[in-house]
């Protein structure tokens, strides 16, 4: 059973990139307990053992958690209410591109981004509601992040002086636009609770999501995608609950 004072955060897919750094970031604070959501248990342990190693003050525990597996989710979920019977924070970060193998046919890249994009998050909330719900009866501020892309813009796409306007990544612009929307949902139905909800995109940083998201491709370090996100759940945007967050600013929907 953890403290009231502790601040108990979900991350999915952290194993690696964003979510990896995230949790680093906020291991930094001894108030936060993350549980680090990884689909694969043996690579999810081995990170947790990388983060235990830097002696940092806050504490992190596997979670073993497949977004795609309704099963999982479930099971995930039973397992934090047995152990702590609360959720403070959830952060949607495991994603796919699905542009990879170029050789799958487009209705299996658009069915699997959507997949892990879109119904994933969806489903994840959903199960977790209850102990996000918990929290907020113990007086805090239930907080979920979505994290999404600039790729899911309809303004941006629609702006054909963009300089990004050669991307096409269908599957994954439509699913980042569909995450986009599900925030708007979830932030109108739980809203009114006191949660706050919100898309953020880190813009463009080195991860696993594909071959050009590196440094030598101009990537940006995971450590700046995910410096916003701190701010985010230590409550400095609450204002902004709903929007279709950056690191400086909005997004256009």
């Amino acid at each position: 059973m953890a403290s009231k004072e502790q601040t108990i955060v979900l991350i999915t897919g952290a194993n690696g990139g964003i979510g990896f750094e995230l949790t680093a970031q906020l291991l930094h604070d001894s108030k936060y307990l993350i549980l680090l959501g990884s689909r694969s248990l043996e690579k999810g342990e081995a990170a947790v053992k990388l983060l235990q190693e830097r002696g940092l003050p806050g504490k992190v525990q596997v979670l073993q958690i497949d977004v795609n597996s309704e099963a999982s989710i479930t099971n995930a979920q039973k397992v934090v209410e047995e152990k702590y019977s609360r959720l403070d924070a959830l952060i949607n970060n495991a994603a796919i591109t699905s542009e990879e193998p170029t050789s799958a046919s487009l209705s299996s890249r658009m069915t699997a981004a959507f997949q892990t994009n879109v119904t994933g998050p969806t489903v994840v909330v959903e199960t977790f509601a209850p102990l996000l719900e918990k929290s907020g009866r113990m007086g805090k501020t239930p907080r979920i992040i979505n994290v999404t892309s600039g790729a899911g813009s309809i303004g941006w796409r629609s702006d054909r002086t963009n300089p990004h306007q050669e991307m096409k990544a269908l599957p994954y612009r439509t699913s980042k636009a569909a995450l986009n929307m599900l925030t708007a949902c979830q932030d109108y139905e739980y809203g009114p609770k006191g949660w706050k909800v919100f898309c953020f995109c880190p813009g463009f940083t080195e991860s696993n999501l594909g071959p050009m998201n590196k440094v030598e491709h101009g990537a940006k370090p995971t450590s700046e995608g995910a410096k916003p996100m701190v701010a985010i759940l230590e409550g400095k945007r609450d204002e902004e609950h709903g929007g279709y967050l950056k690191a400086d600013g909005c997004w256009p929907w």
